[in-house]
């Protein structure tokens, strides 16, 4: 793992703040849509908490609540992967606590174009964000990988341990 060229301790570090910053404004700007009192999502909650506990919700208020989670999401799984890199950089996880703590999903579920076109476009910005993020961590991750040459299995250590006293 040491000689990967793809992927070291201050790329790590500029993705991690890069994470934080998005994660934070993210939260803020989906909280201030959800706050924001001509919002549909706002008017859905105020009225089904308090005068129509039965009432349905709007189907729009329900997707962009679902964008809201999937966003976040998105961004909580780079910044567990940056925090894993992070803590083997630092010497705090081994190898191979890394290679089994450490991956990042394979394939997370891309944002509705739909869905993301009627938000206000800073957040419709921010989701786009965090989707480029994410690409550019599972590129590290690819790279990190396959430049690695595969460890040998328990048994192939076992055997070599009694092969050699």
């Amino acid at each position: 793992m040491t000689g990967v060229a793809s992927i070291n301790s201050h790329i790590v570090e500029a993705l991690y703040v890069e994470a934080l910053v998005l994660s934070d404004a993210a939260r803020g700007g989906f909280d201030a849509l959800r706050d924001t009192p001509p919002s549909r999502v706002h008017a859905v909650h105020a009225v089904a908490s308090e005068a129509m506990p039965d009432r349905p919700v709007c189907p729009e208020d329900v997707e962009v609540t679902c964008e809201a989670l999937r966003t976040a999401t998105r961004v909580m799984h780079c910044l567990a992967w940056l925090l894993n890199h992070r803590a083997w950089f630092a010497g705090d996880i081994s190898a191979a606590q890394l290679r089994r703590h450490g991956r990042l999903i394979s394939h997370f579920p891309a944002s509705d174009p739909v869905v993301v076109s009627r938000l206000p476009d800073d957040l419709a910005d921010l989701v786009q964000q965090s989707e480029r993020l994410y690409a550019r961590i599972q590129r590290l991750e690819t790279a990190w990988r396959s430049d690695r040459p595969a460890l040998p299995g328990a048994l192939d250590r076992l055997r070599d341990r009694l092969a050699h006293g």
